[in-house]
């Protein structure tokens, strides 16, 4: 530890246009009196980085560079603000990475997810964490048991998505969900409905990489849609019944549509997945017929000390996730790889500091 106020500059990923990473100096932040200083050990690389980094936009988001991605961070306390009485120096910690008013109507109501006044890491025009410290708002570090890593530290933020999904699917026991889709936010889904105590899950993703990830994360089984009807395959499974709960990771219009076949009636479909133009053509007649529940999901609220105490019980496993982890030095190439390798990378996540 380098005494007990950090003063000097740290290294800082940023990115420099779109495809270009390169790297600038900053002064290491100093915590306010309701925060914390973080020296960050690792950051997941999350769709949303690869999507800015690819495009330089998502919808009204506009990147303008230099700016600095990442927003799935884990890390160990290293200064405390005054204030601050639930952490100490040397605490390990998963960062929530949405600031919110706690005024607005939606945070009054405690649904502050929905807050429009939100201050979120690498969201533009505020910068993420490829950095190597990182001050937060402490009531947003969340201390992590000393059984869960920091590397799963990074990994509650997505995780986090998949619980609120659940949630939002009032997913319980006795039901069977298809999960559309085994990328990260996929598998998280399919993890946190088996720690809900959904009976049976089943996977649909046309990569096979992803699929045998997905079994070997506990899935009941898994559906490659480029090789059969996933439509027939869950119907199949279901001895025709259809499913109870679909969570929609891909956002897809195909996938989508599958959802509306394979559910039986009175089913809900959670929408998770954003599409690429944001707008799709479903079979709303067949909706109705059936009088679905559609829910949809931004982000999470109140999740994370859930998140990481099933992390901790052992009912995620959040490791098996991580197929590929960067050396912060070589974060140009875990961009281009994760955006260009994504039947083979399925979770990326790149090392900033390695734990002690």
């Amino acid at each position: 530890m380098e005494g007990t106020v950090m003063d000097g500059t740290m290294k800082v990923a940023v990115m420099e246009g779109i495809g270009k990473m390169g790297y600038t100096r900053r002064p290491i932040p100093t915590p306010k009196a309701d925060e914390v200083l973080v020296k960050l050990e690792y950051v997941g690389i999350c769709g949303s980085d690869m999507h800015y980094y690819e495009t330089g936009a998502i919808g009204d988001y506009v990147v303008e560079p230099p700016f600095v991605l990442g927003h799935e961070p884990g890390g160990t306390v290293v200064e405390v603000g005054s204030n601050v009485k639930h952490l100490k120096v040397g605490d390990r910690v998963a960062l929530e990475p949405g600031k919110t008013c706690g005024r607005c109507e939606f945070c009054r109501q405690g649904k502050y997810n929905l807050c429009p006044d939100v201050v979120f890491f690498a969201t533009p025009p505020v910068d993420g964490v490829f950095q190597e410290y990182a001050a937060h708002e402490a009531a947003l570090c969340f201390k992590l048991p000393d059984n869960v890593s920091t590397l799963e530290g990074a990994l509650i933020e997505p995780l986090a998505v998949g619980f609120h999904a659940a949630n939002q699917g009032g997913a319980h026991a006795g039901q069977t969900a298809v999960v559309m889709g085994a990328g990260c936010i996929g598998l998280v889904s399919m993890m946190t409905l088996k720690a809900q105590g959904v009976s049976r899950v089943y996977v649909v993703d046309v990569m096979a990489k992803r699929l045998e990830k997905a079994l070997e994360l506990g899935a009941d089984g898994v559906i490659n849609g480029k090789e059969e009807d996933a439509v027939e395959a869950v119907r199949r499974l279901t001895g025709g019944a259809g499913c109870d709960l679909v969570i929609e990771t891909a956002g897809t219009e195909i996938t989508t549509r599958q959802a509306i076949h394979m559910t039986k009636k009175g089913a809900v479909i959670v929408l998770v997945g954003y599409s690429k133009s944001g707008e799709m053509t479903l079979p709303m007649s067949l909706a109705l017929d059936k009088e679905l529940t559609f829910k949809t999901v931004f982000r999470y609220r109140h999740i994370y000390p859930m998140a990481i105490d099933a992390v901790a019980a052992g009912r995620v496993n959040l490791k098996g996730i991580v197929t590929d982890i960067f050396d912060f030095e070589d974060i140009q190439n875990a961009m281009d790889r994760s955006v260009a390798d994504k039947a083979n990378i399925v979770k990326a996540v790149v090392r900033i500091a390695g734990e002690e």
